[in-house]
């Protein structure tokens, strides 16, 4: 009798990951691959779709089937995750019709957020977002297509996320989760999931959505011409799938309320699930992946992409010496640091180097390195830097339990978890516990786990069966002298953008 395997493949900023599990959701085979973001004008951010996208699935899927020796008969079934929420205008073919405009990072369309709030009245965007219109919200990148793109506007036969497209590729259906869908194309369906015409007629036609589906829904087949380029057996049932935050959050088993993820990625991403809707107009909030779950969550725009900013510009021997045979240059980079005392020696780095989502929401705003002196080397920039994103979580955690939510369990996941020193500056700061689960492969293996429940294999009918599957990693747990250090700082952090942000938006507009 054959073995049942699942695949899982996550589409990333700068990388794409995929994994096969088997029943018992041991991990058979893991694979990577790399691509580039482009930056062509300023808060402009973009993705190739069909190379980046459709081919790393295909590399993938490829190496994932070639280096387990698995039939691909023996797949089950196929989830896929990629960065969310994007925006990609693909005509009937489903072949891109421009770069996929990315997530939150691209804060282009902050004309037509303002335009939107005027055609509707903030009354009526804080009754639908719970917030102001912000950069993450794909209803102004579609009417910035429209204003600014004519020509692409009037040849677009759908307006799509990452997760859509890949799974249009695999099976022809274009499809977006409920999660996804109706977060960050709110409020352009109803809460039912179909189109709400009223509300798309001033940005695109209804049946220029993709359909409302469960992430775990069976929504097709890899089609004979998909198979063909993944290696996959045609007919291998394919699931809606979601985004990169949320499968990564149902990796670490945020399935209830008090149940959190921290993903250390490019950016970083917080989710915590609730009983229901919070409105914090500084945090986002929506219907999670597991029915019947709400949840707050927080992006921020650095975090993985400001160490890579420090390897490249400031420890270029470090990625030679990598790239020559050496050790990954970012355990180079840490040489020294933990030598240095919590605080950086009164250095305080402001991480808005691409602007800022939450809590700010503010493309605008710019980085900063605050207290150097002539003392300060190199190890402390880059300690700084780490602290500073700690310091922006602990920020927005604070946010959170202001609403009286509870927070039992805080899972790190992500690229950023391979460097316990950063996770241990992270439990410092915010004086709390920091897990890892055993399984860091992240929103792959999340998709790979969905994918399972979708054609309920026996011991993944529901998402909650999907927490025994994932096994405990590390604990990092706060040293409280260092905590107590680290209050003081926090409270300098809380204080620079106010004090700089006028300067920040004159200097922006200059």
């Amino acid at each position: 009798m054959s073995k049942a395997y699942f695949m899982g493949i996550d589409t990333g900023t700068n990388s794409s990951k995929g994994v096969l599990i088997d029943e018992q959701a041991n991990i058979i085979a893991i694979h990577s691959t790399e691509h580039a973001m482009t930056n062509p004008a300023p808060n402009h951010y973009e993705h190739d779709a069909d190379k980046d996208w459709w081919g790393d699935f295909c590399i993938i899927s490829n190496a994932l089937i070639e280096k387990s020796g698995v039939d691909p008969k023996d797949i089950k079934a196929i989830g896929a995750s990629a960065l969310g929420a994007d925006c990609l205008p693909v005509d009937e073919q489903c072949r891109p019709l421009r770069q996929a405009i990315l997530y939150g990072i691209d804060a282009r369309a902050t004309d037509e957020m303002a335009q939107l709030t005027e055609m509707y009245g903030d009354e009526q965007i804080r009754k639908w977002y719970g917030r102001p219109l912000c950069s993450s919200d794909v209803m102004p990148k579609i009417l910035w297509i429209k204003n600014k793109e004519p020509e692409v506007y009037a040849k677009a036969h759908k307006f799509i996320t990452g997760s859509t497209f890949i799974a249009a590729k695999l099976t022809g259906k274009y499809v977006v989760d409920r999660f996804l869908g109706l977060a960050s194309f709110n409020p352009m369906y109803f809460s039912d999931g179909t189109p709400n015409p009223e509300i798309c007629k001033p940005i695109c036609r209804p049946d220029q959505l993709a359909e409302i589906k469960e992430a775990n829904d069976v929504v097709g087949y890899v089609t004979a011409q998909a198979a063909a380029e993944t290696g996959l057996a045609e007919g291998t049932p394919v699931i809606c799938g979601t985004d990169d935050s949320g499968a990564e959050a149902i990796s670490t088993g945020v399935v209830a309320p008090g149940k959190m993820m921290i993903q250390f990625g490019s950016s970083i991403y917080m989710i915590l699930g609730t009983e229901g809707l919070v409105d914090d107009e500084r945090l986002w909030r929506e219907e999670f992946i597991v029915p019947g779950l709400c949840d707050i969550s927080a992006g921020t725009n650095t975090a993985g992409s400001l160490t890579k900013w420090y390897r490249d510009s400031l420890f270029p021997e470090a990625l030679a010496q990598e790239k020559a045979g050496g050790p990954d240059a970012y355990q180079t980079m840490m040489e020294g640091v933990d030598e240095i005392a919590p605080g950086s020696d009164g250095l305080i780095t402001l991480p808005y180097f691409a602007g800022e989502r939450t809590p700010i929401n503010d493309p605008k705003a710019k980085g900063i390195l605050f207290g150097l002196t002539l003392a300060h080397t190199r190890a402390h920039m880059y300690r700084s830097a780490l602290e500073s994103v700690a310091y922006s979580v602990n920020q927005q955690i604070k946010m959170m339990m202001s609403h009286d939510v509870p927070i039992d369990t805080i899972y790190a996941v992500g690229g950023g978890v391979q460097n316990p020193s950063w996770m241990q500056i992270v439990a410092d700061v915010t004086g709390l516990e920091i897990s890892t689960p055993a399984i860091t492969v992240g929103a792959s293996f999340g998709d790979a786990l969905m994918a399972a429940s979708g054609i309920q294999y026996p011991g993944y009918e529901t998402f909650a069966s999907l927490t025994n599957f994932i096994k405990p990693g590390k604990v990092y747990y706060p040293n409280m002298e260092n905590h107590e250090i680290y209050k003081k700082y926090q409270a300098i952090y809380d204080e620079l953008y106010p004090a700089t942000v006028a300067l920040m938006h004159q200097i922006h507009d200059i």
